[in-house]
């Protein structure tokens, strides 16, 4: 038997989690070898055959002060992931993302337990942006290898002595029974010609603060100027849903929220089927975009956050979108902080609603960016080399 932690958090690390744990059990069962999957994660993996040890998906936070009022859970978790690494030391540790705990947890590991193989799969975007004159790379420090799933992540880091293996990025793998658009339209209960809004608000608490009621607003404009316009919301996390419904009714609003026990389930035939999505930074851009969805990318963080990043710690980034980041151009609009406002949003979204030059440009480029992320396989590739990378877990 081997036994493997996994740690991540937020919504889009319990998704990848998720896609990852199912990947290791086929792998595993494919060379006749015990696993046993722990993790630091959420309930798409548990469903996927992980034991859960914490429930991360309440823990993710951009910030400083935003982060406060989760160090006692954080402290909590530390103690249970301590007591666990006493009693029942893993084979293996998987970090997927989640800079911050888990730069904590490898380093953690590496030092209670040297010969523990360290993978992180997902790193940190830190080949994506600079802090002062240049990226941090502390996880080289205690990372045996990296499992890079963009191509500049994977020169960066090689480029800096890691060992790292470019295995693509995950999404890939979500591609195929794909509903057509009639399918989705038919499922999803839309009459002919009426067009579908997509709303991805929040992974995280502190999203619902800053990004929510500036897209519940433009949505609301959307709607008055674009008469059937339907407005869907899938919920990130299920203590979301009351915030979503009452914050998109006092905005005016008509939508529907999809709850979150719901909402993977309805994803593909949501995708297929929308016209438009406004949403924040994230794994959901790099989704909307493989399917074909235009999108408008918007962030905010609290002022003094951002003053600190911009005047601190001289944090710079070219653009803040994954799907811009991998083309290497501003292809979908991102509104950033004191650009992010209903009217600016609104502005943003009517071409891609309506004039067919701009929804063509974003899907000539959804196409570029879909030729670098490389060829299905992805979860399985990873899944291999996390276990060969375990004491006789190589196959013969």
């Amino acid at each position: 038997m081997r036994r493997l932690l996994i740690s991540t958090g937020e919504v889009s690390g319990d998704l990848q989690g998720g896609l990852l744990v199912k990947a290791l059990r086929e792998e595993a069962d494919s060379r006749g070898l015990e696993l046993e999957v722990v993790a630091l994660g959420g309930e798409r993996m548990r469903r996927a055959g992980a034991t859960l040890l914490a429930n991360t998906m309440a823990m993710g936070a951009i910030g400083l002060w935003e982060a406060l009022p989760l160090v006692w859970p954080t402290l909590q978790i530390q103690r249970r992931v301590d007591q666990w690494l006493r009693q029942s030391p893993p084979d293996g540790l998987v970090l997927i993302d989640y800079m911050g705990a888990n730069v904590n947890l490898g380093l953690k590991v590496k030092r209670r337990l040297p010969g523990t193989p360290i993978l992180y799969y997902i790193a940190p975007q830190e080949w994506a942006f600079r802090v002062g004159e240049g990226g941090t790379t502390r996880l080289i420090g205690f990372t045996d290898r990296i499992l890079a799933i963009f191509p500049e992540e994977a020169r960066f880091y090689a480029s800096r002595g890691a060992d790292v293996t470019w295995v693509g990025h995950p999404l890939i793998d979500t591609l195929t029974h794909l509903p057509s658009r009639d399918e989705a339209r038919a499922q999803l209960g839309l009459q002919p010609g009426q067009r579908l809004l997509l709303l991805f608000p929040a992974s995280r608490k502190q999203e619902l603060r800053y990004l929510l009621r500036n897209l519940a607003q433009a949505a609301a404009e959307l709607q008055r100027r674009c008469p059937g316009l339907q407005v869907v919301v899938p919920a990130g996390q299920a203590s979301f849903e009351p915030v979503l419904r009452d914050t998109l009714e006092q905005a005016g609003v008509k939508a529907r929220v999809i709850p979150a026990a719901e909402a993977d389930a309805l994803r593909p035939a949501l995708c297929a089927a929308a016209d438009l999505a406004l949403n924040k930074s994230g794994t959901v851009n790099l989704e909307l975009a493989l399917r074909g969805v235009p999108q408008v990318v918007v962030y905010r963080v609290s002022r003094p956050t951002a003053w600190v990043a911009k005047q601190i710690l001289r944090f710079k980034v070219d653009h803040i979108s994954p799907v811009n980041l991998v083309v290497g151009e501003r292809l979908v609009p991102e509104l950033l902080q004191d650009e992010l406002t209903p009217e600016s949003v609104v502005e943003a979204a009517l071409p891609l609603l309506e004039d067919p030059a701009a929804r063509e440009r974003v899907a000539e480029g959804y196409g570029r960016m879909r030729a670098l992320l490389g060829e299905p396989g992805v979860t399985r590739r990873a899944a291999a080399a996390i276990l060969d990378a375990l004491p006789g877990g190589r196959e013969s």
